[in-house]
């Protein structure tokens, strides 16, 4: 597997000779100063490579072209940032750039409560408090409809949580809930988010499905025309969130995307964390199922909770056979190889590594520390080394 690390650009606290010393040949990043819906013009992907190339690295894959809310909802302009996105696959295609990991979650990207949850070893995590979620989702936000989304004792639960928190607890919350995300160009306020949910008022499962079948219908044709592979990732976490359908959570989610438009320019980010934390899901069997349609892989673990909450545990801890599901992706490599084709190398990268010694208070954006990726880069290397020279 092609060993590549996640970096947010020029600004980004860990620099591309950090992600040389971790042992990554390869870059997964973005145009995140253009990713409000603009196409994404030639010459500003050529400035990008060029900096990646001259660290001696390699441009491997676009993560995020962004999917604009009006895109999802099928509402105002959205027809006109189609046509966007589809220039900026075709200008990503022409700088040589194989992979675009994109997502169509409804207004949230990845979610978390606690954002610095403390671990045995000293570090922090990454955390997803079901309790937290409801205290913020029923008694702060007061969303309509919120309180039959959760069962009558999670609501006492918080709050009786609730009521435990200061002030600075509460904001810390929403921020970590509704204000921070990761190379996005704005932050929700209270008020904002509302008014963002009400565009997904009337928006059931099937109908976001839909919206998703129809984006796919018009962007999958120009990836091909491209050659590039466009590669969803799951919903994280796969499960609902403030009443908003996912649609991407589990084998039925991407067996239903993948019939929507077939294609081998259509295909999926197999992401182990996202997926694994939800509860039905067998990551080996999953692995096994759609080996040939993964063009891209996160390799991160986690723990759940019966309740629904989850940490981000180390790589080889948590809930997913880190190793079994390692084995199966060096067998489909070997399999794509074996027929002769020149893409048979999965591009895949640690994610949501933990904060230790010098990444605490160093920075970095929680989940892409320095020591906690390097760390887990390590340990998966070290899995695939062995895989193959065992099988």
């Amino acid at each position: 597997m092609r060993q590549t690390w996640r970096w947010f650009g020029p600004d980004d606290p860990v620099t591309l000779a950090h992600v040389r010393q971790a042992g990554a040949v390869g870059v997964v990043s973005a145009l995140h100063h253009l990713n409000d819906g603009r196409a994404w013009p030639a010459d500003e992907l050529a400035r990008r490579k060029g900096e990646i190339e001259a660290a001696g690295l390699t441009w491997d894959v676009v993560e995020s072209i962004v999917v604009h809310e009006n895109v999802k909802s099928r509402t105002g302009n959205f027809r006109e940032l189609i046509d966007k996105y589809k220039a900026s696959i075709r200008a990503v295609g022409a700088a040589g750039i194989r992979t675009v990991c994109y997502n169509f979650m409804p207004i949230t990207d990845w979610t978390r409560t606690d954002l610095f949850y403390p671990m045995a070893h000293g570090g922090t995590a990454l955390r997803f408090d079901m309790i937290d979620f409801c205290a913020y989702d029923v008694l702060i936000l007061e969303r309509p409809g919120a309180e039959a989304d959760h069962p009558a004792e999670r609501i006492e639960a918080a709050r009786k949580r609730l009521a435990a928190m200061s002030e600075s607890d509460t904001a810390k919350l929403e921020q970590n809930l509704i204000g921070w995300v990761p190379a996005r160009e704005f932050v929700f306020d209270r008020a904002s988010f509302r008014r963002t949910l009400d565009q997904y008022r009337d928006i059931t499962a099937d109908g976001l499905h839909e919206n998703l079948a129809a984006f796919l219908r018009e962007i999958v044709p120009v990836a091909e025309e491209a050659g590039v592979k466009m590669a969803i990732h799951a919903d994280d976490p796969p499960f609902s969130l403030f009443g908003l359908p996912r649609i991407v959570s589990g084998a039925d989610g991407a067996r239903r995307l993948l019939a929507a438009c077939p294609s081998p320019s259509n295909g999926l980010t197999f992401c182990t964390g996202s997926y694994g934390a939800g509860r039905g899901n067998d990551l080996v069997a999953m692995a096994k199922e759609f080996a040939s349609d993964i063009h891209f892989v996160h390799l991160r673990n986690v723990t759940k909770e019966p309740d629904g909450s989850f940490h981000e545990a180390e790589h080889l801890d948590g809930d997913t056979d880190m190793v079994a599901v390692v084995s199966v992706l060096i067998a489909e490599e070997r399999r794509r190889k074996a027929a002769g084709r020149t893409d048979w190398e999965l591009p895949m990268r640690p994610d949501h590594g933990h904060a230790l010694t010098d990444d605490v208070g160093g920075g970095r954006s929680p989940g892409y520390t320095w020591i906690g990726r390097l760390k887990g880069l390590a340990e998966l290397r070290g899995v695939m080394r062995a895989v193959e020279a065992l099988s």
